[in-house]
């Protein structure tokens, strides 16, 4: 038998191995340590267990007893640091506050691979530490997410009812439509690029349309603000309007703003709004409220 038989199919499986452990490599979140910490608050270190035996590294800021609480999560490559500028105006209008690294990210523990939905599992296990710290509200915990992190807030929502309301900052619609956008940016050709989308929902092991927000947040049952910045041109404002197409209800609302994608200091100009949302659904005059989804 000719031993070309077996060696074309064997060089072609080694290529295609090869080729998937490229793509692994070049989609693989880069870890930033933040070299920032929030001085000036009452802030104290925090370990979180998660999924995997990991632990997250964050900073719990309280705010006093029977406090409304809100786990704040980044984006893909930054880490809690790069979400201070919101620290101390949410501190300040009366809520504690835990900003954390996702798995892979600053300094919390590495796993085999970052996604979407482990940034969602991260932020779920954040939420049910904070619900259970003796000075927080465990009825007005709601989460906040950048990016990545704000589509991980979606989804955490859509299948957590305690959550009892949502920031999300400048979430893409769909990870098919973002990942397309970077592929086309890259040269990729187009057939390279559909198998480059089947082999990361392979990895992942979730399709992407159940995962993505303009799909999960028709499963939010909470209140939620869109906020995206009308400068974006990593995400597009349209891709919040998408999202909004899709609400449930009139409890989702759009606020469009001026800034790009990762100058969260450009929050600072809208921050009245959102705390005026927050306060709205878990400020003062929701405590004693029964926020719990029937």
């Amino acid at each position: 038998m000719n031993l070309s038989f077996f060696l074309v199919p064997a060089l072609a499986i080694v290529a295609l191995l090869g080729f998937n452990r490229l793509i692994r490599i070049s989609l693989a979140a880069p870890r930033v340590v933040e070299d920032k910490q929030p001085d000036g608050l009452p802030w104290q270190e925090a370990r979180i267990p998660t999924l995997r035996g990991k632990m997250l590294s964050g900073w719990f800021i309280p705010a006093g007893d029977g406090a409304p609480a809100l786990a704040i999560l980044h984006g893909w490559g930054s880490n809690a640091g790069m979400m201070l500028p919101l620290a101390r105006p949410l501190h300040e209008a009366g809520y504690a506050l835990l900003l954390f690294d996702a798995r892979s990210h600053g300094r919390s523990d590495g796993d085999t691979f970052a996604s979407l939905p482990r940034f969602a599992e991260d932020l779920e296990h954040a939420f049910r530490w904070l619900q259970a710290r003796p000075e927080v509200d465990p009825l007005r915990v709601g989460v906040i997410g950048h990016s990545v992190g704000a589509g991980a807030a979606l989804l955490t929502a859509s299948r957590c009812p305690g959550v009892a309301v949502v920031v999300s900052l400048a979430a893409f619609a769909h990870p098919a439509a973002m990942m397309r956008r970077w592929l086309q940016s890259k040269g990729i050709p187009r057939l390279l690029g559909a198998y480059i989308l089947f082999y990361v929902q392979r990895v992942i092991g979730h399709r992407f349309d159940d995962i993505a927000p303009c799909n999960t947040i028709r499963r939010v049952r909470c209140p939620v603000l869109l906020a995206h910045g009308t400068e974006d041109v990593t995400v597009p404002a349209s891709d919040a309007r998408a999202i909004y197409t899709h609400r449930p209800d009139e409890r989702v609302q759009l606020l469009l703003m001026p800034g790009s994608h990762d100058e969260y200091g450009e929050l600072e100009t809208s921050m009245e709004s959102v705390i005026g949302f927050l306060d709205g659904v878990v400020g003062p005059e929701a405590q004693g409220r029964d926020l719990r989804r029937r």
